[in-house]
């Protein structure tokens, strides 16, 4: 009896012993989230998910402004997130060794552009971007087509200085103006120097061959002149004179959502206020006579950026990654994600139902170059755009090429000495 008990026992210690051998670890999945406004969505996404798959998604969504402490704190617990955000050059410093290399993932192939991705100095891909905000010029295309242009016409600057004229000069005939008006108080100028300046930084960015991944020590101010083209477009054809807009207190949005004019510089945040009054609304580029700017797209940016846990266990790492590439595949949930972050930079993602988005997506998809966020390494931004500010409201005051040069000195000049007293 006593061998028979003993013999049934190893067979039952072998039996366990298989099965865990044969067993999965199907891993879990934690999300540290970066947008509190997309905290009851995502934790609906992660319920479909488990739902689905049975794989445990976590979602932790940091309080605004504190994602940085949130992550320090988090990645030191024994189980710490396998999602998280790495959304800017400092970031990438700081957490490049705890980013798994994105490169050659299927999430990381159904990217539809490379635009929103941040590497470290060995060509790691750290972190993808996972939704975007734009910039560029708002544009009705109704009223265009009043004044007897279609939205294919304007390609480049000459076409678009050649409408913009046209419309201003017809103002009273027609019923509207070319731009809205482009105020210089703190509600507004920072659309011109902390926006549309962006092409100047750009355009440096593409000659010199290389993205920004911190503030340069100096910058040429070689697309300056473009800058000022295009500036002076906005203010020479507007609804407001350009020496009245020092001290603000007219509504741009309203005169746009009125039919006051058909050009409106603004982003993408922007779209919810504008779509019920101009439901076909879309956005164009800042064209500012630079060659070969017919292939331009819009000024695009985020620091929504995923980044997988390198330090987590494989089982996680590959659950996450399932997970990633679910969110962007799926249409129920790329729908409920594109909703709350406005787009998704995925070739089978839900399109966006952002207008701004949308366009921003239809110009990458043509095969057009999308203008980086390098305005976001203005150096001291405060006191950089102070004068920047201060020289532009000399400038419409007085436009001539002596006021000019006080605002290329603002631009570039100023740059440097914030950029030294950044740095200490």
């Amino acid at each position: 009896m006593k061998k028979r008990f003993l013999a049934i026992a190893l067979c039952l210690v072998l039996a366990v012993g298989l099965l865990a051998g044969c067993s999965k670890d199907e891993g879990t999945v934690y999300w540290l989230n970066f947008k509190p406004e997309s905290d009851e969505v995502l934790k609906k996404v992660a319920k479909m998910y488990t739902d689905e798959t049975g794989v445990e998604v976590k979602i932790l969504t940091a309080a605004s402004g504190t994602y940085s402490q949130t992550l320090t704190s988090e990645m030191d617990k024994s189980a710490p997130p396998t999602l998280f955000v790495i959304g800017n050059s400092a970031g990438v410093k700081t957490w490049k060794d705890y980013a798994l290399d994105l490169k050659g993932t299927k999430i990381a192939n159904e990217l539809s552009t490379d635009a929103y991705n941040l590497y470290d100095d060995t060509g790691k891909l750290v972190s993808i971007g996972y939704c975007y905000e734009c910039y560029g010029i708002i544009v009705n295309p109704t009223l265009l087509e009043k004044a007897g242009y279609k939205l294919d016409d304007i390609k480049n600057f000459a076409s678009l200085k050649a409408a913009a004229e046209d419309i201003h000069a017809r103002a009273a005939e027609l019923g509207f103006d070319a731009f809205t008006s482009n105020d210089m108080d703190s509600s507004s100028s920072w659309r011109y120097t902390g926006h549309m300046i962006n092409l100047d930084y750009y355009y440096e960015e593409k000659a010199a061959g290389k993205t920004w991944t911190e503030c340069p020590d100096t910058i040429t101010g070689a697309y300056v002149d473009n800058f000022r083209q295009l500036y002076d477009l906005c203010v020479n054809n507007s609804t407001v004179a350009r020496g009245d807009l020092a001290t603000g207190g007219h509504d741009a949005q309203n005169e746009f959502k009125t039919g006051k004019a058909v050009f409106y510089v603004q982003g993408s945040w922007e779209y919810s206020a504008v779509a019920d009054s101009v439901p076909n609304a879309t956005m164009i580029p800042y064209y500012c006579g630079v060659d070969g700017e017919e292939k331009a797209g819009l000024n695009c940016g985020t620091e929504n950026c995923w980044a997988v846990n390198a330090k987590a266990s494989k089982a996680d790492q590959e659950a996450t990654l399932d997970f990633m590439y679910w969110c962007v595949t799926d249409p129920e949930a790329s729908k409920l994600l594109v909703e709350s972050f406005g787009v998704m930079p995925y070739k089978n993602a839900v399109a966006s139902t952002n207008g701004f988005l949308k366009a921003s997506e239809d110009y990458s998809k043509a095969g057009c170059y999308v203008m980086d966020w390098a305005t976001n390494y203005q150096p001291n931004v405060d006191d950089y755009r102070a004068a920047f500010v201060s020289a532009l409201n000399a400038y419409n005051a007085d436009p001539t090429d002596e006021t000019w040069a006080a605002v290329r000195t603002a631009i570039v000049e100023g740059w440097a000495t914030q950029a030294a007293k950044a740095k200490g």
